[in-house]
């Protein structure tokens, strides 16, 4: 590394951690750092291998020693350090690919030294209503992919699984290792481009790849409940991999389409529902539609306002993978009259004319206008 960063440091613990603690520390940050998490991001990337090469020196006793005492000098010129400190760095040392391997296995995706080459991951994307989401459904899928070659049976070759022998350079790995210091890095294998496999009179249909491009049909279930953005994984649906080797995966978004009534904000739904100023003064019944096709009356009290709103139990959204449902919310909007024929509007200037007059002879009226004339004429605290 260009900057010699302290080792505790970027694992983040201090000397006098314990083997433990710093098993956990490295875990968690290279976690965090992992390439898979953070795609792209070279900076990540690069943190991710500081951690790797941190661990790799403060996991080991002997290591750790020499490094405690001599800093990093204790590894410079090949491994060997002050006072003839000697770590290896030949074929049997542990590379970087090892060590992760024995502290994730296969969780990151990183795979097992030995297994074959899987396919191609595949995105595609689906696009559903609130209906749809709310229910769950079943989704047919148009896919381009690549598919097992059906002229080779997938295997490459003209002359089928007798075409076929294992890569003589890596020995069926895929991979092979190369000796940098004392550590021993795994790369794909140059001769077989990871297959573990040589193919012989390659197939005149897939070019001796074992696959083929083509449009397929995918069936995809979308279960009840989901959030617009979710990613679905479909084990074993990406691509077919090279020479028979495992597929791919396929990763589906799913996209909720906004909706003209309701408005969804995880397991509640809202809706905006609009009365007449007589309703919302004198209080009446309402039907409202809910999510699941039925209606429901809401009592609306005399007095509402715009803005109230009233809760209706066990009527909102589909929770994820449980049989609940949240609640619905109904908000009012008291709309005002805008085309009045002759008979409203003197009923309205009626109406109008006694309200104000019993407004003007309220206490709270003439305490709230007192206070406008004290605050233009500068009186107001």
């Amino acid at each position: 590394m260009a900057t010699q960063v302290d080792y505790y440091e970027i694992l983040e613990v201090t000397q006098t951690a314990s083997a433990d603690e710093i098993k956990k520390a490295y875990r968690r940050m290279a976690m965090k750092y992992h390439p898979d998490r953070n795609p792209g991001d070279a900076a990540a990337e690069e943190k991710f291998k500081d951690v790797n090469h941190a661990y790799d020196i403060l996991k080991d006793e002997n290591k750790r020693a020499a490094y405690d005492r001599y800093g990093h000098a204790a590894f410079e010129g090949g491994g060997a350090g002050p006072g003839g400190f000697d770590f290896g760095g030949g074929a049997g040392g542990a590379g970087l690919g090892d060590i992760f391997e024995q502290m994730f296995g296969d969780m990151m995706g990183g795979g097992r030294r030995g297994s074959p080459r899987a396919g191609n991951d595949v995105q595609a994307h689906v696009v559903i209503t609130l209906e749809e989401a709310f229910t769950g459904v079943k989704k047919d899928l148009t896919v381009i992919t690549r598919v097992s070659c059906e002229s080779c049976e997938g295997t490459g070759s003209e002359n089928g699984a007798a075409g076929v022998d294992v890569c003589p350079s890596c020995h069926g790995a895929g991979k092979v290792r190369a000796a940098q210091g004392f550590f021993v890095v795994e790369r794909p294998c140059p001769t077989c481009h990871g297959a573990g496999k040589t193919v012989k009179n390659p197939c005149g249909a897939c070019h001796g790849q074992g696959t083929v491009e083509k449009e397929r049909i995918v069936s995809v279930q979308i279960p009840a409940g989901i959030e617009d953005g979710t990613r679905i994984r479909m084990t074993g649906e990406g691509e077919s991999g090279p020479q028979g080797t495992p597929p791919g995966d396929l990763y589906i978004q799913v996209s909720v389409k906004e909706h003209s009534i309701f408005q969804r904000d995880g397991a509640n739904i809202f809706c905006r529902v609009p009365l007449r100023m007589g309703q919302a003064a004198l209080g009446t019944e309402v039907e409202v539609p809910v999510i699941d096709g039925n209606r429901a009356k809401v009592k609306i009290p005399a007095g509402t306002q715009t803005g109230n709103n009233f809760r209706l139990r066990g009527k909102g959204f589909s929770v994820l993978r449980s049989g609940a449902r949240g609640d619905m919310y109904v908000q009012v909007s008291v709309e005002t009259p805008q085309h009045l024929n002759k008979r409203q509007r003197e009923l309205l200037e009626e109406f109008e004319k006694e309200a104000g007059e019993n407004i003007k002879s309220s206490p709270e009226h003439t305490g709230f206008f007192a206070r406008v004339k004290d605050f233009f004429e500068g009186k107001a605290n």
